[in-house]
């Protein structure tokens, strides 16, 4: 009984359909700016990894060349 009246607080269905426009408008924002962060996050970390990936390789020649002496 309690449970049913709480979510009736929170539930709210417009008779004018028109209201749900601006709460579309923002979620295809949101939507679009997450595909945006999400995306360079991506570029981000492949930048990073490459660049990891060159030190590691440097760090092996140079304990190959020093192994070496």
């Amino acid at each position: 009984m309690l449970q049913t009246y709480v979510f009736s607080l929170f539930l709210y269905f417009p008779e004018d359909k028109t209201e749900y426009i601006p709460a579309v408008i923002w979620l295809v924002a949101f939507m679009i700016l997450a595909a945006f962060v999400m995306r360079w996050f991506i570029h981000h970390s492949k930048k990073e990894s490459e660049k990891t990936r060159e030190l590691e390789d440097q760090l092996k020649q140079k304990s190959k060349n020093s192994s070496v002496d």
